[in-house]
């Protein structure tokens, strides 16, 4: 097969002929050079549809005196290539970097920023009830966050309801005030200016 004369190479753009032309001339000697880079055929045919993509949008820059049509075309096709490696080590640094995990789709984002929203009030309680005494905390949780009556409760922990009820009513307590943060000192009026008496002479 004769090679495509160099002045129709910068028709191949422009012309869908003479790109036609122009790809069963090459195409052959497009997929070996491809073939011999890489081991998937999807990827091969990939790669090969984008050499040619590369070249009709470069098809302007094409100078016969620097060499064959295919010469050109092998010099998009190895540039394709670094790119395509560049993007795929690009990738694999990111999948690492995400441990390994699968990118999470926005909407699959959302449900969690809500659930992490909702829950929010339950982690601050949590949070609090660590700094309570044990038995008081694990009353407190099967209550106010398990739903159990005190009755429950206090079979459960073993103690007798009217203990669990009176240990409930304060530790609830201490909850809202721990919850409500820090009291603000109470505002003491400054002294009174000592009254002068009036000195007669």
């Amino acid at each position: 097969m004769t090679s495509q004369r160099p002045a129709d190479v910068a028709l191949i753009g422009r012309d869908p002929d003479a790109f036609e032309v122009f790809y069963r001339e090459h195409v052959a000697a497009v997929g070996r050079f491809v073939a011999r880079r890489v081991d998937d055929p999807h990827l091969a045919a990939d790669l090969t549809a984008d050499i040619f993509l590369a070249a009709i949008d470069a098809a302007h820059s094409y100078r016969p005196d620097r060499g064959s049509p295919l010469g050109w075309l092998y010099g998009i096709a190895r540039n394709v290539l670094a790119d395509r490696v560049r993007r795929r080590a690009r990738e694999h640094r990111a999948v690492q970097r995400a441990g390994g995990r699968r990118p999470l789709e926005a909407d699959a984002i959302a449900r969690l920023e809500e659930r992490i929203d909702a829950e929010r009030a339950v982690r601050e309680v949590l949070h609090v009830l660590d700094a309570l005494p044990d038995r008081d905390r694990r009353l407190f949780e099967l209550v106010a966050l398990d739903g159990l009556t005190i009755v429950d409760a206090a079979a459960v922990l073993g103690v007798r309801p009217g203990t669990a009820r009176v240990r409930l009513h304060r530790t609830r307590a201490r909850v809202d005030r721990m919850l409500a943060g820090p009291a603000a000192p109470p505002v003491t009026p400054p002294p009174a200016a000592p009254h002068l008496q009036e000195v007669t002479p």
